[in-house]
């Protein structure tokens, strides 16, 4: 990045030369996945309460536009479709992670690059680009922030995601430089977002506000809006108010040579909850076949973990789904009980089944002088060693650093494919899901993006 550029600038020249041709094959084969997988879990949580609200609010807003809505035959602006399709994209937290900037990237950001792009009749070569675009803007901002912004309680994707989306959008608009930063500006002054919405409605909904907001920046820079480049390095910015005065303006130069979505890569969830409990739910479920261990046979789990899922965890006895999804006790004890976690666990009724309550009742977590070590928690940052004590005195330990889904434990082709029907087919059918997955897997290539939902049926 040319050094007389503000951040916003340098973003802007970066997005805006960026071509099919300059992104390396793994990094759009990774693109492509995210899109698919986010698709995927978008028209499963198009089904939720929360879902549903989303969309009703969406199509008092009017049914004009070529934006499609997953669980809707309607079409609507682009504005709404990213709105109400990110906070069904992220109403079962099944998401997608990334660590730079501990953000949920391609639930606000790919909503936004489809509403945009069936406006324009983008190609899905040309959707990749954008989304690549959005997610490495997004990504360099979180990995400058070197996760203070997190730390503070601030919710990432809520800061962070009007960036993405916003570069996305401008991307397919053809906007230029002097346009897409100014839409940065306008994004990055307005943002805003507090884990205080952990458990609650807040959180999908604020990933719905983040590609909306994001949209809706790009459209108004189109117009001739003009916001301020300075809006990172300013006294009054994002870097001081947000991140307590630090960035790492290096991060920046690194943009187009160093591809975040491989390093630190994209983590594809494998089970529809925070994945602050993923790793613990492996390894306890390795001891568990390893061993031949069965649920009656423990008499307590200790997930040693670091601060950060510590603080992520909350509700060690859960009231509500959501608060569910954000409970080590009820990811380990569902998974125990069942085997696995599917988005059929996610059942209100299951929160009074007396077997699941005293498996949770048995799960303790802690955070332990294992995690005194700041590198430890910088490799792991998510990551848990758990012990089983079982009622006979044996006791089993195992440490995992990541969990399947990771960077480093990919998920294979087949079980994302699996995935993405397990979401789609109770909204959309068996054969619409099926033919939905076949057209996706020819994204990156010359369909058009307003064909990809045309034979979709709606629920």
């Amino acid at each position: 990045m040319t050094t007389h550029l503000s951040v916003t600038q340098g973003l802007a020249h970066w997005a805006s030369d960026l071509q099919a041709s300059g992104i390396p094959a793994a990094v759009r084969a990774q693109a492509k996945t995210s899109l698919v997988d986010t698709i995927g879990v978008a028209i499963a949580g198009a089904q939720t309460r929360v879902g549903r609200i989303a969309m009703a609010v969406g199509l008092q807003a009017g049914t004009h536009g070529w934006s499609t809505l997953f669980g809707s035959a309607a079409h609507v602006s682009e504005q709404t479709a990213a709105f109400v399709n990110a906070a069904s994209a992220h109403a079962l937290d099944f998401d997608d992670n990334c660590y730079a900037g501990v953000v949920h990237g391609s639930a606000v950001i790919a909503p936004a690059a489809l509403a945009v792009g069936q406006k324009v009749n983008a190609s899905g070569k040309d959707l990749i680009t954008a989304f690549v675009a959005g997610s490495e803007c997004e990504y360099a901002i979180g990995a400058a922030s070197r996760n203070v912004l997190y730390e503070r309680g601030w919710w990432t994707t809520g800061v962070l995601g009007p960036i993405g989306a916003c570069v996305a959008a401008s991307h397919l608009l053809k906007l230029d430089p002097e346009k897409i930063a100014s839409a940065l500006g306008l994004a990055i002054t307005g943002a805003g977002g507090t884990k205080a919405c952990f458990g609650t409605d807040g959180k999908a909904l604020m990933a719905g506000r983040a590609a909306e907001a994001g949209v809706a920046c790009a459209l108004l820079a189109a117009q001739g809006a003009r916001g301020p480049v300075d809006a990172v390095e300013s006294s009054t910015g994002f870097a001081r108010l947000f991140n307590e005065g630090v960035f790492d303006f290096a991060v920046m130069d690194r943009l187009g040579s160093h591809w975040f979505s491989q390093e630190p890569g994209v983590d594809i969830k494998r089970i529809p909850v925070c994945l602050s409990s993923h790793a613990a739910v492996d390894a306890a479920m390795h001891l568990v076949a390893a061993h031949n261990i069965q649920p009656e046979d423990i008499e307590s789990i200790v997930c040693d973990v670091p601060p950060m899922v510590a603080k992520n965890l909350v509700y060690p006895q859960p009231e509500t789904i959501q608060q569910s999804q954000f409970s080590m006790q009820y990811a380990m004890a569902a998974s125990l009980k069942f085997g696995t976690l599917t988005l059929q666990h996610l059942d209100p009724q299951l929160l009074k089944d007396p077997e699941l309550d005293s498996l949770m009742g048995r799960v303790r977590m802690q955070t332990g002088p294992l995690w005194d070590d700041a590198k430890l928690r910088q490799s792991a940052p998510e990551g848990a060693e758990v012990q089983l004590h079982l009622h006979s005195g044996k006791v089993f330990r195992l440490f995992r650093a990541a969990a399947r889904g990771s960077v480093g434990s990919p998920l294979s082709a087949q079980e994302i494919g699996d995935k993405f029907l397990a979401c789609a087919t109770p909204g959309i059918g068996d054969g619409p899901a099926a033919s939905l997955l076949s057209r996706l897997g020819a994204l990156d290539g010359d369909v058009f993006v307003r064909d990809l939902f045309e034979s979709r049926t709606a629920s």
